[in-house]
């Protein structure tokens, strides 16, 4: 019940425009943060999902990223 609780949010995040309009800020790598995070709770559970996903956001919004790098699910 929680992990549908906390996708439907990251959804909502999404359709309200994610990180750009949030914090103005765009993720260095695709798929952006906020889906890598949906798939990874989706596929895994909420606690490893969420573990990969810190991890992921961690190593995000490096400005001297220059190019988008492709990073999938484990």
């Amino acid at each position: 019940m929680l992990k549908r609780v906390v996708l439907r949010a990251i959804r909502a995040y999404q359709a309200n425009g994610g990180a750009k309009a949030h914090f103005n800020l765009s993720c260095n790598f695709t798929p952006s943060c906020s889906e890598y995070t949906y798939q990874a709770i989706d596929k895994y559970g909420l606690c490893r999902g969420a573990r990969l996903s810190f991890n992921r956001i961690k190593r995000c919004n490096d400005p001297d990223c220059i190019d988008v790098k492709a990073d999938p699910l484990p």
